[in-house]
């Protein structure tokens, strides 16, 4: 079982939490719950905003790195946001996970060891997973709790996890990257928040 191929925490180092006033999930209108919708509003995308109803909040939790929340939408099933950020629906999920992961490995004859940098919902592990010639697939994701929150929540994401080849290392990606020999990875792929605030 994939747990037993996880790494422990103190093994990486790991990026520096964020401050106490780093971690509201609202500054500036970024985004919001008003009674029955959930709203996010980006400098992204100026002059728009992405706004879902909300039948349900199923979770909502702050951990050491940022705001969790996940609700189930009229619309787009289940949504995973992070300090105010939608990270995934049920609905559109697979459009990401699929590029994100075939387009690279396609380019690669016969990719084998492949590292996954965020994606702690394990959608990405999933798809990665299809490939057969892959042997070794490791993921680095920062916030364990996302990963946790994921397995219980997005069951058909994280089912990543559940393959042998799968190893967890809980930590910063960037520190994993350095501490690793140049050359051991076939494929890295980024599946990290938007780079916006600070």
């Amino acid at each position: 079982m994939a747990d037993q191929n996880t790494a422990a925490a103190a093994e990486l180092p790991i990026k520096r939490p964020r401050e106490e006033d780093e971690v509201e999930a609202t500054p500036n209108g970024v985004s919001s719950v008003i009674p029955g919708w959930f709203s996010e509003i980006s400098p992204m995308w100026p002059g728009e905003a992405h706004s879902l109803k909300v039948e349900k909040i199923l979770f909502q939790g702050k951990s050491v790195y940022q705001n969790i929340m996940i609700f189930q939408s009229a619309t787009y099933g289940k949504v995973l946001v992070l300090d105010g950020v939608i990270q995934v629906t049920e609905r559109d999920e697979c459009a990401y996970q699929e590029m994100i992961a075939h387009l690279p490995l396609c380019s690669i004859p016969n990719p084998k060891k492949v590292l996954v940098i965020g994606g702690g919902d394990g959608g990405v592990l999933r798809e990665v997973a299809r490939h057969s010639s892959v042997e070794q697939i490791d993921i680095c994701e920062i916030d364990g709790m996302v990963v946790e929150v994921s397995k219980q929540f997005f069951p058909d994401l994280a089912v990543g996890y559940e393959d042998p080849r799968v190893t967890l290392h809980v930590g910063d990606g960037v520190a994993f990257l350095k501490a690793v020999p140049e050359g051991t990875y076939d494929a890295v792929i980024v599946d990290s928040s938007d780079p916006i605030g600070k």
